[in-house]
């Protein structure tokens, strides 16, 4: 059985090494420990400035070196669940990559959650596994509204990504 230490050089081997996002059970199975002990052992890895993002697909390693290249924005949406599918596809489809979701909650304020959407087949996979879980997003703590962060290669992407997003009633 590996050290904690050992454990966590493994766990941060694996996400480096792979080039798709790698589950909290596959780790937990690979180090034969828990979901809850890589759980803990991601938030220390974080702990030590490591760039370790957790998404609906599994753990990915953020290269912070690749946010000079992109232009980045966040937008203020609104939409029913029925329209989530077609608010993310419009934002893939011309160009942008949603990094994530934003809720601004009364109680426990700012809560974000990573998604890097880039493609509808990441759109695809994120709406059946929201479909397959008994548990609501986010947005339905604060009445449907919520902020996307979107990455696109320039400003005019975002323009029109947001325009389009306006067209719909998606954008606030």
């Amino acid at each position: 059985m590996m050290s904690g230490k050992e454990r966590r050089e493994e766990i941060l081997q694996r996400i480096t090494n792979s080039k798709t996002p790698v589950s909290g059970a596959a780790l937990a199975k690979s180090c034969e420990v828990s979901r809850q002990v890589i759980v803990q052992d991601i938030a220390l890895l974080r702990a030590v400035n490591k760039n370790i993002l957790s998404t609906n697909k599994g753990y990915v390693l953020y290269d912070p070196s690749e946010e000079t290249q992109k232009a980045r924005r966040t937008i203020a949406v609104s939409h029913s669940d029925e329209q989530t599918q077609d608010e993310l596809y419009t934002i893939v489809d011309f160009g942008g990559k949603v990094l994530d979701v934003v809720i601004e909650h009364d109680i426990y304020g700012q809560i974000t959650v990573d998604l890097i959407l880039k493609s509808r087949q990441d759109v695809d996979e994120f709406i059946a596994k929201v479909a397959k879980s008994k548990a609501k997003p986010l947005k339905t703590l604060t009445g449907n509204k919520h902020f996307h962060t979107v990455e696109a290669d320039s400003e005019q992407l975002l323009d029109i990504i947001e325009e389009k997003l306006r067209e719909k009633g998606y954008a606030r």
